[in-house]
């Protein structure tokens, strides 16, 4: 291993091709992250839009590229003016649409940005980066003459989502299954261009419900807790009192239950009686009626 890794800057110098190649081997290069302002991907025909490479461990330098319908790896130059590490186009227009990276010396490129230029009233401002999955994202339908003050409905790839009196729709916790294709429509203004939402990775922390979520989960906990209760209540009014004590159900070592080892030994509860005891096959004989004898003579 040590000797293979001693010999890769051999390997990397041996020309430029094989040095490009090998790059993300041996020679060290940083991914640069693409960033637009204002923070957004779509934007009204004549705003001032900058664009800039940010790579704090690269000095190697970061060219601004774009593909439109007219250009193809155009240069800021062709493009923009440069100002400092950023380019500026000072009011966009329709053919500013299309995608735009970072790229380096060496071969590396940064995130694409798909940006759009609208003529029309309405645009859809959300994240123009992958957004990490677990996280909270907010999309705005902004017009052109601002503030918005009308009710907006969001879709997401063609199906209705909601309505939002404020222009906003927060997506709590996002996850893959948030991506996809969003825009809203603002009554009689319009309908925004389609905006491509993009999560990365999973989900690693436990998230906290929402308070509705933890309301329906604590009602339903409580109700669960009210019918057993009555459930107990009423068997307990059903039986003798000493079958609802938990105490009198214990065994006692010859296994009888201790409360009727209890009643056993009571003697408040003896109640007594006379019984009388006869023989199996005796009858009584009804006592014989009283005889009288008398004596009769007969004379001759």
């Amino acid at each position: 291993m040590v000797q293979l890794l001693s010999a890769l800057p051999l390997i990397c110098d041996n020309g430029p091709n094989v040095r490009v190649l090998m790059s993300s081997l041996c020679c060290s290069t940083n991914q640069a992250v693409m960033t637009v302002s204002p923070g957004s991907s779509q934007f009204f025909r004549g705003t001032s839009v900058s664009f800039s490479c940010k790579d704090d461990h690269s000095s190697a330098g970061w060219t601004l590229r774009r593909n439109t319908s007219k250009d193809t790896r155009a240069e800021c130059n062709d493009w923009g003016r440069q100002a400092d590490s950023s380019c500026v186009i000072d009011a966009v227009v329709s053919r500013d649409s299309g995608v735009y990276w970072c790229e380096s010396r060496e071969g590396g490129a940064s995130n694409n940005v798909n940006v759009t230029v609208t003529d029309g009233l309405v645009i859809l401002q959300s994240p123009f980066l992958p957004v990490a999955a677990g996280e909270n994202i907010t999309l705005l339908c902004k017009t052109k003459t601002p503030p918005c003050n009308l009710s907006a409905d969001f879709y997401k790839d063609g199906a209705f989502v909601r309505k939002s009196p404020t222009c906003e729709m927060t997506i709590h916790y996002v996850s893959k299954s948030d991506e996809g294709a969003y825009k809203c429509n603002i009554g009689d203004l319009g309908e925004s261009p389609p905006a491509w939402i993009r999560v990365t990775g999973t989900a690693t922390t436990t998230s906290l419900p929402s308070p509705s979520v933890t309301f329906i989960i604590a009602s339903i906990a409580g109700l669960v807790f009210l019918v057993v209760l009555a459930l107990l209540v009423r068997r307990c009014v059903r039986r003798p009192p000493e079958e609802c004590d938990p105490a009198d159900d214990s065994l006692e070592p010859d296994g009888t239950l201790e409360r009727e080892r209890a009643a056993a030994t009571r003697t408040d509860d003896v109640r007594y009686g006379q019984i009388m005891i006869r023989p199996f096959n005796s009858r009584e004989h009804p006592p014989e009626k009283e005889v009288i004898y008398s004596s009769l003579r007969f004379d001759q």
